[in-house]
């Protein structure tokens, strides 16, 4: 038997200062010394442009030089013919990465570059900037609340090299790394922090975020919170009332008390009677407060035939919008239905309209009679994700002048 002592590989060097995202000198990202011994070493020094390859040999060298010669002068000699492979045109907000025998090169672009054909293969990098949503999810903070917290958050490719060769899936691989770093920095703060603090919580989100993902090539340039409802109070309780704005389009630059106002008055504002009880919280949950329904309808059909007989011309000057109802049943099963409020005295029943409506709403058949009961608000069903409203919010809640014939 060969007897032999193994030697564990060199790892990275912890005492190297740790890279801050946007804030960081990019020279420390490409440091040899951080990569040695490691899987690490086809990364190029790409803050000094240079991607040579010190694993290659003289021999190796020779080879692909002559290789290399050989489809130069065979494209040149039939460039008519292998013009129209060999050239690309590359826009200014894109970059081609190409690896000519299997060793990466410089990226090139913008303008017409030459791509040899058989011995390159080329990838094209959009360096424009972009943007995706992490989806409301529960964390549990660390005063014992349950929030449903998400976020939106817009970044671009610094390193078209760095892009391709260090990640195989370069947006899968950020949203998973955005989703840890959401749930990890909201678990340490408590539910009064992140109501108060949510710029500046996005900022750090912003931060953390970039010192995993700016050794990929990439960078965030923005991370900006969006706060659900509240779904467990804290068990410590609260000193004041607490304000959760949710995430509405057109309200996204007012925090707090003033996007609480604003929200209010949006989701009053096809009212025509004041209510006897004004107040600025908003009601994520079915009211708790019982009302009388006479002659409750069970089931979608039998409520649309009651919106029947209450369509009137005076309704319909009022209101002037298509809706269409895209309903989910208990059983899974999805039942179009619609009302015409646009021309003559309006219309309702099971189906689809022949025309474009004006606002589509996706909703369970529950969330629909709840609402057409009155024990659930349009405008408080959308901001909790339990309807789901394509085209204008302020067209959809004129619904709301049905509503109030209807509990009547």
């Amino acid at each position: 038997m060969v007897s032999k002592s193994y030697q564990l590989l060199p790892q990275r060097d912890l005492t190297a200062p740790r890279t801050p995202g946007l804030f960081a000198h990019t020279g420390s990202l490409t440091q040899r010394s951080l990569h040695k011994g490691l899987s690490f070493d086809y990364i190029p020094n790409v803050s000094e442009n240079d991607f040579t390859d010190t694993s290659q040999g003289w021999i190796s060298w020779i080879c692909n030089l002559i290789v290399i010669l050989l489809v130069y002068i065979f494209t040149f000699i039939t460039f008519p013919i292998t013009g129209w492979f060999a050239l690309k045109t590359v826009p200014n907000y894109q970059r081609i990465v190409v690896f000519r025998l299997g060793r990466v090169c410089p990226p090139k672009g913008p303008g017409i570059v030459l791509v040899l054909p058989l011995i390159d293969q080329w990838q094209k990098v959009d360096l424009r900037t972009r943007a995706f949503n992490i989806p409301p999810c529960q964390v549990n903070t660390r005063d014992g609340g349950v929030l449903l917290v998400g976020a939106d958050i817009q970044f671009r490719i610094w390193s078209p090299v760095l892009s391709v060769v260090s990640v195989q899936d370069l947006n899968a691989s950020t949203r998973m790394t955005a989703h840890n770093a959401l749930i990890h920095s909201m678990a340490k703060k408590t539910v009064r922090e992140i109501e108060s603090e949510r710029v500046k919580l996005g900022e750090y989100l912003g931060v953390d975020i970039n010192e995993m993902t700016q050794p990929w090539g990439l960078e965030v340039d923005r991370v900006e919170l969006t706060l659900g409802s509240l779904l467990k109070a804290p068990e410590g309780g609260f000193s004041g009332p607490l304000i959760m704005p949710p995430s509405v389009p057109g309200l996204e630059g007012l925090t707090g008390p003033i996007q609480q106002l604003a929200m209010h008055f949006l989701s009053h504002s096809s009212s025509s009677k004041p209510q006897e009880e004004d107040s600025v919280t908003l009601m994520d949950e079915l009211s708790s407060v019982p009302q009388i329904v006479v002659n409750t309808p069970r089931s979608a059909e039998e409520l649309f035939d009651r919106v029947k007989p209450l369509l009137s011309e005076t309704l319909v000057h009022q209101v002037r919008a298509c809706f269409q109802f895209d309903i989910r049943s208990e059983d899974g099963q999805h039942h179009s239905y619609y009302v015409d409020l646009r021309t003559g005295s309006g219309a309702a029943g099971a189906g689809s309209l022949f025309q474009e409506p004006d606002v589509t709403l996706s909703m369970s058949e529950s969330d629909l009679l709840a609402m057409f009961q009155g024990r659930l608000q349009t405008f408080s069903a959308y901001t909790s994700g339990r309807l789901k409203i394509e085209g204008d919010i302020k067209t959809a809640i004129k619904l709301e002048e049905l509503i109030k014939l209807l509990k009547n």
